[in-house]
């Protein structure tokens, strides 16, 4: 390590030094072309679209009440319909998710009720819990090697069936729904 001491100073030069060596040319600009050459507030600029055909897509808005409201763009629907809400994306008239229209105006009754059934869902599933049941017990007992193999095949079969009906979206796509009042 060398000491500060060591340092050699005189290859450094003092600023001013180096500005008279090298001759200090400064250019200036003249005044009015600098003022010419003043830039503009750089602005975003609104370009309308075209309205867009409707793509059937779903989108969380709000009713007149101010509460919260799923619409959905309804490709099927004739396009000289009414206008949208302000705060909707541009598609065509939304329509109320899971509610049909009423009549041939196309007017929802406010106080309609819907009412749910999934019974027939949970028949066919009670049917294949206890399909399921039955055979494990055929295959615990079972000594011949060949049904032990096919009674096997059977429960994969049941189970793979049992798996996709026991949910939620099986349920919803196969539940009736019935109109009350």
């Amino acid at each position: 390590m060398m000491p500060i001491s060591g340092v050699n100073t005189g290859a450094v030069q003092p600023l001013t030094t180096a500005e008279k060596v090298l001759g200090a040319s400064k250019v200036q600009k003249p005044e009015e072309e600098d003022q010419s050459r003043q830039l503009k507030p750089v602005m975003d600029e609104y370009i309308p679209e075209e309205p867009q055909e409707p793509s059937g897509r779903y989108w969380m808005g709000k009713d007149e009440d101010g509460q919260p409201k799923i619409y959905f763009d309804d490709p099927e629907r004739a396009a000289d319909g009414p206008k949208q809400p302000e705060d909707a994306p541009e598609a065509e008239e939304p329509k109320q998710a899971g509610q049909g229209a009423k009549g041939p105006e196309g007017k929802k009754d406010k106080d309609e009720t819907w009412e749910c059934n999934t019974d027939k869902v949970d028949r066919e599933i009670e049917k294949l819990k206890k399909q399921q049941q039955e055979l494990e017990q055929r295959l615990n007992s079972e000594t011949d090697e060949a049904k032990i193999k096919d009674l096997e095949h059977q429960l994969a079969q049941v189970e793979q069936e049992l798996k996709q009906k026991d949910s939620d979206t099986y349920r919803k796509q196969n539940a009736t729904y019935t109109q009350l009042s």
